[in-house]
């Protein structure tokens, strides 16, 4: 009798299109490279790594841009993690991870999309977060200005 060798999990999280190596890295105080292989299962995440093997919840990944923006329902997601955990807000890892987003954006079209989506996940973040990110945004808008017009 043969067996079949498909996933058996045919469905794949909502949240999953925000998993991204990076993001995991954060999260887990690894660099990117550390990280051997991630496995999406249909509740949780599962991470390889140099001297880590861990689960992860699709909940804890911060939102990107180049895909499907958040829903209602991907921010009820989150809240409820959030609950569960008992804060207040998000992991702090969330403000890292966009500050180096943003301030890796090499056009000002990448950092408004950046801001943008920070915009709505702004009542996850926590205040400190924010005002980290908000920083950075207009550095790295001064610098990309700078940059395209430099007679100034």
């Amino acid at each position: 009798m043969k067996r079949s060798m498909k996933n058996k999990y045919t469905h794949t999280h909502p949240l999953s299109r925000f998993v991204t190596r990076d993001a995991l890295s954060f999260h887990l105080g690894i660099k990117c490279d550390n990280i051997y292989k991630i496995s999406r299962w249909q509740y949780v995440i599962h991470v390889v790594g140099k001297g880590k093997s861990r689960f992860v919840s699709y909940a804890d990944m911060p939102p990107i841009i180049g895909v499907e923006a958040p829903r209602k329902a991907d921010f009820a997601k989150w809240r409820k993690r959030i609950k569960t955990r008992k804060q207040k807000y998000v992991p702090k890892f969330w403000a890292q991870f966009y500050i180096k987003k943003i301030e890796s954006s090499n056009s000002i079209q990448t950092l408004l999309n950046w801001q943008s989506l920070v915009n709505q996940c702004k009542p996850l973040i926590s205040l400190e977060g924010v005002k980290k990110i908000d920083q950075a945004v207009a550095e790295r808008k001064l610098r990309l200005e700078k940059l395209s017009n430099p007679r100034h």
